[in-house]
């Protein structure tokens, strides 16, 4: 397994834009090719842009490689659209939040819709204030939920839930469906600040450690949320550490 070769982009990281020609565009001064498209680039309830905005990626040399995130409330007409996404564009993964007050009908469903579509879906940890930003929440989940659902692992948000992101890969390895790479510094105040990626809290060393370790496969996203007018730098500069972290 090469890390390196499943590095992706969170289309998150080009919200200051919102012409999807133009994101190809920068993806391709950051070097890499594999996206996972958020809501920022994608109405996921208008079916009928979907072709389009596909075709776009595609005919650029662009590929998509999951979607997200998007919530699951258990309403399956809205749901299925983004699994009717996945398949048109050839995704196998999806990062997904559930609401709290739908579950577990949520998890039925979303497990119902993933073996129809042959999708992993992997829960964003979103941090301290998430319900399922912490170990114990997802330990939880996984064990009321098939294996379908698993883990979008933020090594960034996990930080900011005190978690080591290195253990949660060791303790989640047979569940991580998806990784978001980022890094965050935090002032005194405990207020967090995204950074280039091994420059914070993050170690990149163990990172790749435990992933080869367990055998990950899944997309590797890098999502760098700082300089939303001009992410590019800050991205070139995080694919870059990662792929020298890859080389050793």
């Amino acid at each position: 397994m090469n890390i390196g070769e499943q590095l992706a982009i969170q289309s998150w990281c080009y919200r200051g834009t919102k012409d999807n020609t133009r994101v190809t565009e920068l993806m391709k001064q950051c070097g890499l090719s594999r996206i996972e498209l958020s809501s920022a680039h994608v109405d996921f309830n208008d079916e009928s842009s979907f072709d389009e905005i596909i075709d776009v990626y595609r005919s650029n040399g662009i590929e998509i490689v999951s979607i997200g995130a998007v919530r699951f409330r258990a309403d399956e007409a809205k749901e299925r659209k983004f699994f009717e996404f996945v398949r048109k564009c050839g995704a196998k993964h999806m990062t997904v939040d559930f609401a709290i007050d739908t579950a577990p009908e949520s998890y039925r469903l979303a497990e119902k819709l993933a073996d129809e579509y042959d999708v992993q879906l992997g829960i964003h940890n979103h941090g301290a204030k998430h319900w399922l930003g912490c170990s114990a929440m997802l330990k939880h989940v996984f064990a009321n939920t098939s294996e379908r659902i698993g883990l979008c692992l933020d090594t960034a948000w996990a930080l900011h839930s005190h978690e080591d992101p290195v253990a949660m890969i060791e303790k989640f390895a047979p569940r991580l469906h998806l990784l978001h790479i980022k890094d965050f510094i935090f002032d005194r105040s405990g207020a967090h600040e995204d950074v280039i990626v091994g420059t914070g809290n993050l170690d990149l060393k163990k990172l790749r450690e435990a992933l080869e370790q367990g055998n990950f496969n899944g997309p590797a996203v890098i999502e760098y949320e700082g300089d939303v007018q001009d992410p590019v730098p800050a991205l070139k500069q995080c694919v870059a550490a990662i792929e020298e972290q890859m080389r050793d």
